[in-house]
């Protein structure tokens, strides 16, 4: 016998609840045969809130037991064992795998190789312009964030406003190999600073706190990944300085 389950979501002419639409297609994925009930005005939205003494739409049912909203349905199933707060390195990990394949893709198109030395170049810059990108979506909360442990951040505040348009203006100059005479001491600076303060703050000062890596959209660590981070532009700055451009 299939498996039933009552969904009460949003469907009006000017709104369509996405999470009903994602509690829906989530229910059938788990063999659910979902009766799919209608909230088409906001008269019919409010009544039902207050008879069930909920806040929010959609709301789920199954076995006569309220499951609740979305995120409700997706822990019941399983799918969302992290709680508010919980660190992760998913959004660096993410921006490092698209940097690479976006290098490797480069690399075949241009050289018919996914592997060259360019590879390790656009990595770097690949990763290092996303990362900017990141941190430019919201300069002021970057700013707050990192002059939390930047050491020159915390002694210079316009620095933590500067430091994403400096990134992203050495990431693009390394992708092109385009004046190096800037992009080089700007990705030393940045990248020498950078790992100096991490440094000092994780290891020294054994400081539990959110990194500023990817401005404020996810809770990374600072630690390993940040001190990779800038020290992967020194190295690539090094890396420039000392090889001949081609």
């Amino acid at each position: 016998m299939a498996k039933t389950a009552q969904l009460y979501r949003m469907v009006m002419d000017k709104h369509v609840c996405p999470y009903g639409i994602k509690s829906k297609w989530l229910l059938k994925r788990e063999g659910f045969k979902v009766e799919d009930n209608h909230l088409t005005t906001r008269e019919m939205t409010d009544a039902f809130k207050e008879g069930h003494g909920v806040e929010t739409t959609p709301q789920t049912f199954i076995d006569g037991q309220r499951i609740g909203g979305y995120t409700d349905l997706r822990k019941h199933f399983g799918y969302d064992k992290s709680k508010p707060g919980d660190k992760s390195y998913t959004p660096v990990l993410a921006v490092f795998a698209v940097g690479a394949a976006l290098a490797v893709a480069l690399s075949f198109f241009v050289y018919d190789a996914p592997f060259t030395i360019r590879t390790g170049e656009w990595f770097v810059a690949f990763s290092m312009a996303m990362l900017a990108m990141l941190k430019l979506q919201d300069v002021e909360q970057f700013s707050s964030m990192f002059v939390g442990y930047d050491l020159l951040g915390r002694r210079w505040v316009p620095y933590a406003y500067a430091y994403p348009f400096l990134e992203a203006t050495a990431a693009v100059l390394m992708a092109g190999r385009i004046l190096p005479w800037l992009s080089i001491p700007i990705a030393l600076f940045i990248g020498t600073v950078g790992a100096v303060s991490v440094f000092y703050a994780v290891y020294i000062q054994k400081r539990d706190i959110k990194c500023a890596c990817v401005g404020g959209s996810g809770n990374v660590p600072l630690g390993f990944v940040s001190l990779t981070e800038n020290l992967a532009m020194v190295g690539m700055g090094i890396w420039m300085l000392l090889r001949p451009i081609v």
